[in-house]
């Protein structure tokens, strides 16, 4: 991802007004946890915490103004359109009539009223190195790499199965002793009996509740969920995720699949993208959860990522859906090491440009350098030169302000990855009108989509890659060393991403009205 990143624009040179470089105090105090919720809307000089200083953009720079309506699209797992933080600023396509099963906008898409699911009735999927190597062994060597990686993944997470099986279990005894599905580390404190398979039991639950903390059900099922869902699903080269969906996911042509139902209830499956909606647009200042980045914005909710390897072709059209129905920033916290058929991604891509449309990536989760490894979606054929111009990728940075500013987890990269943002421990929604912290790329991608649609809302005279070039110009530059992947590797921070910043908000939009001004001043050609 190389281009024009320290000229401003190939027709513009901008004075950056805001502080570039800032040097201030580690903070060593904990966070409060108002400060946990939403440490990402907070101001590195005043708090001490590496934010976006989202606060001080709406105190100092929007109070009083007003901004256009804009959609974004948000690429995902489904989003829960009723959550009570959500439900005011989900996109309807006002085009359709609910319901009667006819397509009235002429779309292609039938009753397409908030989004369109592209997975269907599915949800479960293998991993793209399965479906690889599904196929057989073609002679490459690209198939004997996929072939040790699946070895690698599968040997790592088959061993997890006994210990989750043993912790399994033993819930379940002192689940049936107790006569209750959730108890506390003090009821496993006053268990008294004296039978062996109770005393072990009490024993093994006490031992992990002390690893993992109060919430040790909660973590338990989760960790049980991720191993099993990894050998049942992801792993599982004889399981075919994709039947219920009765497409053909090599034939881009094949477009009519699918449905309009974006979010059930009867599917786990929306956490994620929930999550990632919040993040953007969840109401500011109504005293329920956390705040968004933006307002005036409208979610555009497009399934398409299923519990495993999302399918080239579900992203490729997804992206062409929100383009066609008017969403000017689009977000895809999703990721793979493989893509069979990334050149429809790409072609989607370069729609999306021709149509000024802002698309922001996550970068992955994998604390790996994507300049030398496969990361996909890229804006790359070749990891040097841009195919695009309208695409950013996101790395994840966390609260404590110093060398471990750079989430452990998060992928990198001088030349394919962009910029950074907040990423750790973001507060947000998911289903059921419940909130909660959730950690990644995914969560950093769409921080950066909020700021994005922020400046297209208040200054939509700017197009797309004028958007891209802005945020990462205008970020906060950290003149220091960095740990980075799961090594600790020191490096530079201007070596972990092209603009060698941290996004900001306050800075990005002063910056959008010293150009915005700037443009209304150019003769019309």
């Amino acid at each position: 991802m190389k281009g024009l990143l320290y000229s401003v624009f190939s027709l513009f040179t901008l004075t950056v007004t805001a502080q570039e470089t800032q040097t201030v105090p580690f903070k060593k105090l904990p966070l409060t946890e108002e400060q946990q919720q939403r440490w990402s809307h907070l101001d590195l000089e005043k708090d001490s915490i590496p934010g976006m200083s989202v606060d001080k953009a709406y105190s100092e720079l929007l109070k009083g103004k007003k901004g256009a309506k804009v959609i974004v699209g948000v690429i995902d797992s489904g989003v829960d359109i009723s959550h009570p933080d959500l439900k005011s600023v989900i996109w309807t396509n006002k085009k359709e009539i609910p319901n009667n099963k006819k397509d009235d906008d002429k779309n292609g898409y039938a009753d397409d009223v908030h989004g369109w699911n592209f997975l269907g009735d599915s949800n479960n999927e293998t991993l793209e190195l399965v479906r690889y190597l599904r196929k057989g062994d073609d002679g490459t060597e690209l198939y004997k790499r996929a072939q040790k990686e699946y070895e690698k993944e599968y040997n790592e997470v088959f061993p997890y199965k006994e210990t989750v099986d043993l912790l399994a279990d033993a819930d379940k005894t002192i689940r049936e002793y107790l006569k209750k599905d959730n108890y506390t580390k003090e009821d496993l404190n006053n268990i008294a009996s004296v039978k062996y398979d109770l005393f072990r039991s009490k024993k093994i639950m006490l031992m992990y509740a002390e690893d993992t903390g109060d919430n040790f059900r909660e973590s338990l099922e989760e960790f049980k969920e991720y191993v099993y869902d990894k050998l049942n699903y992801n792993l599982n080269k004889e399981f075919d995720g994709r039947k219920p969906v009765g497409d053909n996911p090599e034939d881009i042509k094949d477009k009519k699949y699918g449905n309009n139902v974006v979010y059930s209830k009867e599917r786990k499956d929306s956490s994620h993208g929930t999550h990632v909606a919040g993040i953007i647009a969840q109401e500011r200042n109504n005293k329920i959860g956390g705040d968004g980045v933006a307002t005036n914005v409208e979610i555009m909710p497009i399934r398409a990522v299923p519990n495993g390897d999302e399918y080239d072709k579900d992203i490729a059209l997804a992206i062409r859906y929100a383009v066609d129905n008017g969403a000017k920033v689009i977000n895809g916290s999703f990721g793979k090491d493989y893509s069979p058929h990334k050149e429809w991604v790409w072609e989607a891509m370069k729609y999306a440009e021709s149509k000024d449309v802002l698309i922001v990536l996550a970068a992955g989760n994998d604390g790996k350098n994507v300049d030398v490894e496969p990361n996909y979606p890229e804006d790359t054929a070749d990891k040097k030169t841009e195919l695009v111009n309208n695409v950013i990728k996101v790395g994840a940075i966390n609260y404590n302000y110093g060398e471990g500013v750079v989430a452990d987890f998060s992928n990198y990269g001088a030349s394919n990855v962009d910029v950074f943002a907040p990423g750790v421990k973001i507060y947000a929604t998911i289903p059921n009108g419940k909130y909660k912290y959730e950690q990644g790329t995914s969560m950093a991608s769409p921080n950066v989509a909020g700021v994005a649609a922020l400046i297209r809302s208040y200054y939509p005279n700017l197009k797309a890659n004028q958007v891209k070039q802005i945020i990462m110009q205008s970020g906060v530059t950290l003149d220091f060393d960095v740990k980075v992947g799961e090594e600790e590797l020191k490096i530079p921070f201007s070596q972990t991403c092209i603009s060698g910043k941290i996004v900001n908000a306050y800075n990005a939009l002063k910056m959008a009205e010293e150009l915005s001004s700037q443009l209304k001043k150019e003769p019309k050609l």
